[in-house]
């Protein structure tokens, strides 16, 4: 298990997961990381540990550098367990007499998370240092990015920023750096962490990124270190550049029709609406439940203006992964969408309406009333899907979708 020098001394200690498939719903398709970093100095600092089954990995990295009981003090960014299930573990080896430095929620989260566990918890907060010998660390409270014990720790003597989850993406690589991965990949990974994991917290994302600008820090940072994915050493500003226009989540011309079907009659309406939405003008996105996970769609409704969905009934009720789909991107409070409702039936008819309710109480705008058909259409019979495309175009910006946010 070999560590990755990120600067004379600084290394990566962290621990690779090609295996994991699913992140608490989100679909983790490329894998993940859990990033650690070993600072080399008068006083030898672990920042951030790593998820408790990957301790072994993370110790056996430390241990090419340094005898792991050397480590003088450890700096907990995020409690969340990812990042902190292997610090008991860790502590053990390394003696629990020596100090764990984490927010005041850190604290208090990670006393409650390991309760037989007695570390020597010492709390930071915002304008605080700590010396390392040569350099140092100023801490940067980051509350609600994303929880609420969350900080930054930034290293002025050599530009490093500790970001914990923040500029992180799930992506299990060989290569530590984004400059060795294409844009392509790297762009898209980024994305679907930004519309998976922290759109629920873009106001005190944008109120923190102005904060780091308007203090003259973000000209001083030289390497972004986060707690997953890339370390980024080449395209900070395009990744910071590309989290503020994210989070305003600006509506886009680009529409994601999603639909799951029974006896493919919603699939044909799915189809006939994203052909009428193509010839308004309108990047459409045609994406089937059975073949697209709930994440992956997610991630492309997140840069999009509209969302159309279609379910067949069933039992009285939506399909069960439309619902689910529903549920996940009620929970991801997106702004800023128009939207639709359609689908078919043999019976009693209940889904789409059901949709246009739920729909309404994400507070998007809809511009037309659900439409619903009994047993199979002919195209002669789908004229009102050809008006809500239209409605929809509409209602959307005239400017085509950027190239750069299709990655």
């Amino acid at each position: 298990m070999e560590p990755v020098k990120v600067l004379d001394s600084v290394y990566w200690v962290g621990a690779l997961d090609f295996d994991v498939r699913d992140f608490h719903g989100y679909r983790t398709s490329a894998g993940s990381t859990y990033n650690a970093y070993l600072v080399m100095d008068e006083k030898i600092t672990l920042i951030d540990t790593v998820k408790a089954p990957f301790a072994s990995e993370l110790l056996s990295r430390v241990a090419k550098i340094v005898d792991p009981k050397k480590i003088d003090q450890v700096v907990s960014n995020h409690a969340e367990m990812d990042h902190s299930s292997a610090l008991p573990q860790v502590m053990d080896i390394i003696g629990r007499e020596k100090p764990v430095y984490t927010s005041k929620v850190g604290e208090k989260t990670l006393k409650a998370q390991f309760r037989d566990t007695d570390l020597n918890y010492k709390v930071v907060g915002t304008g605080d240092t700590l010396s390392l010998g040569r350099t140092s660390l100023q801490f940067l409270e980051t509350r609600m990015v994303h929880w609420p014990d969350s900080m930054f720790s930034f290293c002025p003597e050599l530009g490093i920023l500790y970001s914990q989850d923040a500029f992180g993406m799930h992506l299990a690589s060989s290569r530590r750096f984004d400059d060795e991965v294409a844009r392509n990949v790297w762009g898209y990974e980024a994305l679907k962490y930004v519309a998976n994991i922290l759109t629920p917290y873009t106001t005190p994302i944008g109120k923190l990124l102005e904060t780091v600008s308007s203090s003259g820090l973000l000209s001083k940072i030289k390497i972004i270190c986060p707690d997953h994915g890339l370390i980024w050493r080449h395209n900070l500003g395009e990744i910071v550049g590309l989290y503020s226009r994210w989070i305003n989540q600006k509506p886009t011309r680009k529409a994601v029709v999603v639909y799951d079907s029974m006896w493919k009659t919603t699939e044909k309406m799915a189809a006939h609406l994203a052909d009428a939405l193509s010839t308004e003008n309108v990047l459409v996105k045609l994406m089937s439940l059975k073949a697209n996970h709930r994440s992956d769609v997610a991630t492309e409704l997140y840069d999009a203006g509209a969302v159309l969905v279609g379910s067949p009934t069933i039992n009285n009720e939506i399909y069960p992964s439309v619902a689910d789909l529903l549920c996940y991107v009620r929970g991801l409070k997106y702004k800023n969408k128009v939207a639709g409702a359609f689908g078919s039936y043999g019976w009693s008819g209940e889904a789409p309406k059901l949709i246009q309710a739920a729909l309404t109480e994400m507070k998007y705008q809809l511009p037309v009333p659900e439409f619903r058909f009994q047993w199979v259409p002919v195209e002669s019979e789908l004229e009102p899907l050809r008006q809500m495309a239209k409605a929809v175009a509409a209602a959307l910006p005239q400017e085509l979708v950027p190239a750069d946010f299709n990655f």
